[in-house]
C-alpha cells in the first residue's frame, strides 16, 4: 500500500524538472510514511511512497527493478494471492526472488505475460511499470477502483500519481471543467473518468493505459459478466445451492485478505456486513482486534451496543472509539485541508477519525464495504425495488406528489424525514427508469444544480458534453430495469466514485491500509450471475448474506432497522459553521469576486438552510462549503 506518481516527458523541450518528481512524491507522504525513493533518467520520473505491508524490509522498496535492469515497477495496493502466483511462477522457470514481496512476484508475472496477468491477479492496485528499453509505460487500475490513479496527458508529457495534489506538484495548467462541476452540485462527487480540471483524468476501474512517446493507448481488461436480459431467465442453481457457494467464497475471500507482515484488525460497526467479516476472520486469526466508533450526542446513531455483542460473540479485543459532535467537528478543518478536490460525502468525517484512531492500533483494517452496492443493501434499493413491482400503494404515494411537497422536510425528525423520503419517492415514479435513477443518485436535480452558476459558468458549460457523460453511467439500465442493472450501475458510478473514494482517501490520510472481502472479483462475478430475488424481496434486502450467516452471528443482529454512518450536519452548518458560511466561503463579496456561481440562488439556499422546512439542503450547502474551501486552497487562477 502506497502512493504513486510518475512523469513522461516526450522531448527535451518538455524534460521534467527533478524538483517537481520529488515535491510530487513527497505530496504523498501520508500514504506512504515508512519510505520514500525516486528514479530518474532523462525523460522519466518515477516516485513512490510505501507504506511497508509484505515483506517490511529495504529489499522488498519501490521503485523496483527486475535482475535485467529493463523494467521498473511502481506499485499501490495488494496481491492477496501472490504465494500462489509465485509457485506458478517457479514452475515456469523463475526460480530466483530476492525478496518476499507481493512487487516482486508482480513484476516478474508482467515481465512473462504482459497484460494478460492483470487477469491472475486477486487484489487491488494501482501500478507503473516502465520499459526502459522500448521506453514506454503500463498502467493499470483493480477491477472495482479500489485504488485511485489519475493522470495528465498533453504534446509534452504524460503525469499520473494517486492523488490530485501530487499532480497539482508539477505545476500544470488548471482549468476548471463545467461538466465536472455541474455534476459535483448533483451527486457531491466527481464521476471518473473525469476530474475538477480539464486537462486531467482519472483511469478507470478494469482500465489501463500504455504510453509511450506522444501515444496513448487506453484498453479494458475486465468487465464485469452480466448481462441483464439473461437475468429475465430461470437460475441455473437454487436458492440453498447459492447461499453455500457465497459462504465459500466470502470465507475463501476473508482468509486471503488476512496475509501481512504488519498489525491486521477489523471495523466492526455493528452492522450485518462488517459482523460477518469479523466472524469469518476470527476463525482465521484467534487474536482479531475489532475497532468502532461510537456517538455519546447522537444515540440514534450509534452501534456500539451491537458491536460489543459481536466482538464477545467472536471473541475479538475490541476497542470503541467513543466521540462526542464537537470531537467530530474538531476535524472538519483537517478533512477539508486533506481533500485535493470537491467531495462532499459527510461520512467521510467518520471514516477519517475512526482511520486516525485504528492506525494506533494496527497497519491494516478489513471492512464490511461494498456489500450494499453488491447485494441491494441501500434503502434507495428497496425504493428501487417498489418502483419496479409498483401496485396501487406506490401509485396513490406517487399520486400525492403535491401534498408531499407542501409539507415540512428535514433528516433531523422521524416524520419530517419521512415525507422526505416520499416525495423522492413520489417524484421518482413519474420519471423513466434512467432518469429515476440519476434522480435518486443525486441531492440536487440538474436544473437546481445549473441554477448555482453565474452567467460566465453557464457560458463556460457544454450541455451536449454533460448529456454524453451522464448518459455512460446509464447506459445499463434498460426501459423496464430490473435490479441488477441498478446494481451493475452502482459498480460503476456510486461504488468507485463515493464509496471506495471517501475509504481510500480518509483512510490513506492515516497511512492505515482498508482490505474490503466483499469486492473480491469471484464473489462479485458469482453475485452478478444471480438473479435478483436472491438479493431482494419486499421483507429483506441483502437477502442471501443474511440468511447465508445466520446461524454464524448473534440474533439480536436481526430484525432491527439499518441505521447509517451519518454526522449532525445540520446542526453544525446551522451553529458551529453559521459564520464560516455567512461571512467567508458563501459571503456576497466572496461569491462576487470568484464569479463561478450566482449568489443569488446561493442566497436562496443559505435561507433556506435557517428554515424549518431544510430538506436535504444541508447536503447541497456541505458541497458549496467543500468547494469553496478546494478553491480557496487550489485556486485555478494561480
Amino acid at each position: 500500500m502506497c502512493g504513486i506518481t510518475g512523469i513522461f516527458a516526450f522531448n527535451l523541450v518538455g524534460k521534467f524538472n527533478l524538483v517537481n518528481i520529488a515535491a510530487a512524491t513527497k505530496a504523498l507522504h501520508r500514504r506512504g510514511p515508512d519510505n520514500q525513493d525516486i528514479y530518474h533518467d532523462e525523460f522519466v520520473g518515477l516516485g513512490h511512497r510505501r507504506l511497508s505491508i509484505i515483506d517490511t524490509s529495504a529489499v522488498a522498496h519501490q521503485p523496483m527493478w527486475d535482475e535485467s535492469k529493463r523494467y521498473c515497477m511502481i506499485f499501490n495496493g495488494e496481491i492477496f494471492n501472490f504465494p500462489e502466483l509465485k509457485k506458478e511462477l517457479e514452475s515456469r522457470g523463475v526460480t530466483s526472488f530476492f525478496s518476499h514481496s507481493d512487487t516482486e512476484v508482480f513484476l516478474k508475472l508482467f515481465i512473462l505475460d504482459g497484460e494478460k496477468c492483470l487477469n491472475k491477479l486477486n487484489g487491488f492496485f494501482a501500478f507503473c511499470i516502465y520499459d526502459r528499453q522500448e521506453q514506454s509505460f503500463f498502467i493499470a487500475r483493480d477491477r472495482y477502483g479500489v485504488k485511485p490513479l489519475i493522470y495528465l496527458f498533453d504534446e509534452d508529457k504524460f503525469i499520473f500519481a494517486s492523488e490530485m495534489k501530487s499532480i497539482l506538484a508539477y505545476g500544470p495548467e488548471k482549468e476548471l471543467d463545467y461538466t465536472s462541476l455541474h455534476t459535483y452540485l448533483q451527486l457531491n462527487y466527481i464521476p471518473g473518468p473525469r476530474t475538477i480540471f480539464k486537462n486531467v483524468k482519472k483511469l478507470l476501474p478494469g482500465e489501463f493505459l500504455k504510453v509511450s512517446s506522444r501515444q496513448l493507448a487506453a484498453g479494458r481488461y475486465y468487465s464485469i459478466p452480466f448481462n441483464n436480459a439473461s437475468d429475465h431467465r430461470p437460475s441455473t442453481i437454487d436458492y440453498d445451492q447459492a447461499k453455500n457457494k457465497f459462504k465459500e467464497l466470502l470465507e475463501a475471500s476473508v482468509q486471503r485478505r488476512l496475509i501481512s507482515d504488519v498489525p491486521l484488525g477489523a471495523f466492526l460497526s455493528g452492522g450485518i456486513d462488517s459482523s460477518i467479516v469479523t466472524g469469518l476472520a476470527a476463525r482465521h486469526k484467534p487474536d482479531l482486534h475489532t475497532f468502532s466508533i461510537g456517538f455519546r450526542d447522537e444515540k440514534f446513531f450509534d452501534e456500539t451496543e451491537y458491536a460489543r455483542l459481536v466482538a464477545k460473540h467472536f471473541n475479538t479485543e475490541h476497542t470503541v472509539f467513543s466521540l462526542t459532535n464537537k470531537d467530530l467537528f474538531e476535524h472538519v478543518h483537517s478533512i477539508l485541508d486533506y481533500i485535493d478536490e470537491p467531495f462532499a460525502d459527510s461520512s467521510a468525517i467518520n471514516v477519517y477519525i475512526l482511520s486516525k484512531e485504528t492506525r494506533k492500533h494496527a497497519t491494516v483494517a478489513l471492512s464490511g464495504d461494498g456489500a450494499d452496492e453488491l447485494l441491494a443493501g441501500y434503502n434507495k434499493h428497496a425504493a428501487f425495488y417498489r418502483a419496479i413491482h409498483a401496485g396501487t400503494k406506490e401509485s396513490i404515494v406517487g399520486s400525492m406528489l403535491p401534498l408531499w411537497k407542501m409539507m415540512p422536510k428535514s433528516r433531523n425528525g422521524f416524520f419530517s424525514n419521512k415525507t422526505r423520503q416520499l416525495q423522492r419517492f413520489a417524484e421518482g415514479m413519474k420519471l423513466s427508469s434512467k432518469e429515476r435513477y440519476w434522480r435518486w443518485a443525486g441531492f440536487a436535480t440538474e436544473s437546481k444544480a445549473f441554477q448555482l452558476f453565474s452567467e460566465q459558468s453557464r457560458n463556460n458549460f457544454e450541455k451536449q458534453e454533460y448529456d454524453s457523460f451522464k448518459q455512460d453511467f446509464l447506459k445499463f439500465i434498460p426501459e423496464k430495469e430490473n435490479i441488477n442493472d441498478i446494481l451493475l450501475t452502482d459498480f460503476n458510478l456510486v461504488l468507485p466514485n463515493d464509496m471506495l473514494t471517501k475509504v481510500d482517501l480518509m483512510s490513506m490520510a492515516h497511512g492505515l491500509e482498508i482490505r474490503t472481502p466483499f469486492l473480491d472479483y469471484e464473489l462479485v462475478n458469482f453475485a452478478f450471475s444471480l438473479p435478483d430475488d436472491f438479493k431482494i424481496n419486499p421483507e429483506i434486502r441483502k437477502r442471501i448474506v443474511q440468511d447465508a450467516f445466520k446461524e454464524m452471528l448473534p440474533a439480536q443482529l436481526y430484525n432491527r432497522p439499518k441505521k447509517g454512518f451519518e454526522v449532525p450536519l445540520l446542526k453544525w452548518l446551522r451553529k458551529d459553521m453559521k459564520s464560516l458560511i455567512k461571512d467567508e466561503l458563501l459571503s456576497e463579496k466572496f461569491v462576487r469576486e470568484q464569479n463561478i456561481f450566482d449568489y443569488k440562488a446561493i442566497n436562496r439556499l443559505r435561507r433556506k438552510l435557517f428554515s424549518l422546512n431544510p430538506g436535504d439542503v444541508h447536503a447541497r450547502i456541505w458541497a458549496l462549503v467543500v468547494f469553496q474551501w478546494w478553491w480557496k486552497k487550489y485556486n485555478s487562477n494561480k
